[in-house]
């Protein structure tokens, strides 16, 4: 077995809470009393298009909220839809201490302006070299074109990369191109399985 050199981490459920899934889109909008039927339907118009980077922050939210008149501002929500965000208890101490032997690079489905807000607010610019985000490359997993991207960018070959990622969906292409690929648990887990590609 190739030694690994690079690890690929998606953000949301390995090392920070989802970003803006379900349930962090159900939290906030019923926290500014919003009809989720009707956010949840206009969501789904926009929702690829913010995720790759094709439509702003400000314009989902033309679409999906300030499409009338609210009783609060565009920047109170937007505070809100940050707020959804916490670390994974033990996951950035973790993996900060592997940022010294490996290339670590996130591989993650997120809009521009909330991948920007973590990357920030958690220090993932201390830890990570590569951001290899949705938003940037136009593009989200498990769409295999992602997986080469990350390859292609990073110049590195599928047997010396390892991806970790909490879908099990989003492994199958990446397996399929030859990356290791861990299914993220919890950190002890990740721990384990990590060690047992020979990362300590």
């Amino acid at each position: 077995m190739a030694d690994i050199t690079t690890l690929f981490f998606d953000v949301g459920g390995v090392l920070l809470t989802n970003g803006w899934d379900r349930r962090s889109r159900l939290h906030c909008v019923e926290s500014f009393g919003l009809d989720w039927e009707e956010f949840r339907d206009r969501h789904e118009f926009v929702a690829d298009a913010f995720e790759t980077g094709r439509i702003t922050i400000d314009e989902y939210l033309d679409r999906t909220v300030f499409y009338r008149d609210r009783t609060f501002s565009r920047e109170a929500f937007i505070a809100g839809m940050q707020a959804e965000s916490k670390p994974v208890p033990g996951a950035l101490e973790f993996v900060s201490g592997l940022s010294d032997t490996y290339l670590l690079a996130t591989l993650n489905n997120e809009s521009k302006e909330l991948n920007e807000y973590r990357i920030e607010t958690f220090g993932l610019h201390e830890i990570f070299s590569v951001f290899l985000t949705s938003a940037y490359l136009g593009v989200k997993k498990p769409d295999e074109a992602i997986y080469r991207l990350a390859l292609d960018i990073t110049h590195r070959r599928p047997e010396e990369s390892a991806f970790i990622d909490d879908r099990p969906l989003n492994m199958e292409c990446a397996r399929d191109l030859g990356l290791h690929t861990i299914t993220f648990e919890n950190v002890g887990q990740l721990e384990a399985e990590l060690a047992a590609l020979g990362i300590n």
